[in-house]
């Protein structure tokens, strides 16, 4: 990937390489900045997670959410995002990535657009998301919005 933004076959889905600047200290990267996203993709929440090597997360959708995704490393994730959305152009398209450490990016995945990934290096990997819902709702009082495939053995969401 190079500096500029990725142009994804999937409608929505927006890849954007993250820039590390370095000094004697160590470095500094931003991952969120008002001017470089929609007002729709504001996050009302931020978490972090740890995959170890060799496992998976997903794949699954949410109907509402907007996940606002950041792959640092250290280590790399091999990234797979489905489009299944019946009204969409790109409607059954998909995107293999390797993100992480190799490729830092910042990646919006719209609702309907099935995803997961898998830690395909020898390190833990550090995924921060910024999603634009709240996870459960306010107070943690509602339904979950996902929609879960990971253990769908007939899915046609598959890592590989």
């Amino acid at each position: 990937m190079t500096n500029k933004k990725y142009q994804p076959k999937i409608t929505g889905i927006t890849i954007e390489p993250l820039s590390f600047h370095y000094d004697k200290r160590g470095w500094l990267v931003e991952l969120f900045r008002q001017d470089e996203l929609e007002k729709i993709h504001y996050p009302v929440m931020a978490y972090l997670s740890e995959t170890l090597p060799g496992i998976g997360r997903g794949p699954h959708e949410h109907q509402y959410q907007t996940d606002v995704f950041l792959f640092i490393g250290p280590g790399d994730l091999k990234l797979c995002l489905w489009d299944n959305r019946p009204d969409s152009n790109t409607y059954r398209n998909n995107i293999v990535l390797t993100v992480g450490e190799s490729n830092p990016c910042r990646i919006i995945v719209p609702p309907g657009v099935v995803h997961g990934y898998r830690n395909i290096s020898n390190k833990k990997a550090i995924v921060f998301n910024a999603p634009n819902q709240l996870f459960a709702g306010k107070g943690r009082g509602e339904s979950i919005d996902e929609i879960r495939y990971e253990d769908k053995t007939d899915s046609p969401y598959q890592f590989d």
